[in-house]
């Protein structure tokens, strides 16, 4: 029988990093992802890693640009606002094909905003959030025991792409407690490439390695960037990920993704007990986004609902990929409120105007 072990989110997390062989992590204290600071403060040390709490979230992501060039798994983790300090070296790493693995626990905002949970970084996560032509490879865990699977999952995905990698919580995930087990975790894939250009020391063996951003020469930049561009549509065909849930006989479906979707599943479960026929898309990839079977579903249903802790944002992507096959609608709640299953319910039932 598998050990299981009572975590909150944000420690699973760390554990989970651990495991998965990171021995660096640069970060800095903000609510809600302190706990996950503190976990690797404790940890790092007992496994020969090393924890660093930087000067500010900026020293921090620069620090992982350092670590991650000389070919070390490392991370760093933030909350909303630290987010935003760090984007400017995410587009380095991005910029430099450098693997690392970047943790937010979302709050409300914008600005300082509230410690409470929040989906409102969704655009900042998919949308690249610094400068220039890149993307982050962003996973949503929807509990805590999927938090310690996609860690891992990170961890590979950043090594064998050589792209930064975000796996976005919101506050609520970060702190809430389930048992986890980590015995199911798999080992680092042997066919995972060999990091041949990190900057490790010659040893007078071999060409110096080079991590670099700046390209003065237009031409070569755009070679670079439309390279990494062939990549991300591979990442796209080879690492997309989704959870389906009762959509095979429903003619109607959410599309919720992380925490939200938990509670959405709760209004399904009622609405069926009714006789409506309802279903649940649960994107895991933010980016890349489960943009297919969002559309081969929407060619089959009535309508479909985009339930987000914000004003609306994966609600555009969830448009894009319906296509006009059906009409989307979206409900969500803001500023650290969080929906409750009798809110999804009415809305939906506004909508159906109480057709089963």
């Amino acid at each position: 029988m598998s050990e299981k072990f009572l975590m909150k989110g944000n420690e699973a997390l760390a554990e989970a990093a651990i495991r998965a062989n990171c021995r660096f992590f640069f970060g800095y204290p903000i609510t809600p992802q302190t706990e996950l600071a503190a976990y690797m403060a404790k940890k790092m040390p007992q496994v020969g890693g090393l924890f660093l709490q930087a000067e500010s979230e900026i020293a921090a992501i620069n620090m992982v640009y350092g670590a991650a060039g000389a070919g070390a798994r490392v991370m760093t983790s933030s909350s909303s606002p630290g987010i935003s300090l760090k984007s400017e070296g995410i587009s380095y790493i991005a910029a430099s094909d450098l693997p690392c693995v970047i943790v937010n626990i979302v709050r409300g905002g914008p600005g300082l905003g509230g410690i409470q949970p929040a989906q409102s970084d969704y655009f900042q996560a998919t949308k690249g959030g610094g400068h220039g032509d890149y993307h982050l490879i962003v996973l949503a865990p929807a509990s805590v025991q999927e938090i310690v699977s996609l860690m891992t999952e990170a961890f590979n995905i950043a090594d064998r792409y050589r792209v930064p990698v975000m796996i976005m919580g919101d506050g609520m995930l970060g702190q809430m407690m389930e048992p986890v087990t980590f015995d199911e975790i798999p080992p680092i894939p042997e066919d995972l490439p060999p990091k041949t250009w990190a900057t490790t020391g010659t040893h007078m063996k071999r060409k110096k390695n080079i991590i670099n951003s700046l390209y003065l020469t237009p031409e070569d930049l755009e070679e670079l960037v439309l390279e990494r561009e062939k990549k991300y549509q591979l990442i796209t065909q080879k690492e997309t990920r989704s959870e389906s849930y009762l959509i095979d006989d429903a003619d109607f479906v959410f599309v919720a993704y992380g925490t939200t979707a938990r509670i959405v599943k709760s209004a399904i479960s009622t609405l069926r007990k009714e006789g409506y026929k309802v279903g649940l898309i649960r994107p895991i990839t933010l980016y890349p986004f489960p943009s297919d079977i969002i559309c081969e579903t929407s060619k089959k249903v009535k309508g479909m609902m985009s339930v987000e802790m914000s004003t609306g944002q994966m609600v555009y992507d969830v448009r894009l990929a319906a296509n006009g096959n059906c009409p989307v609608d979206f409900y969500g709640r803001t500023g650290g409120m969080v929906p409750s299953p009798d809110e999804i319910i009415a809305k939906f039932k506004e909508i159906a105007g109480g057709e089963r």
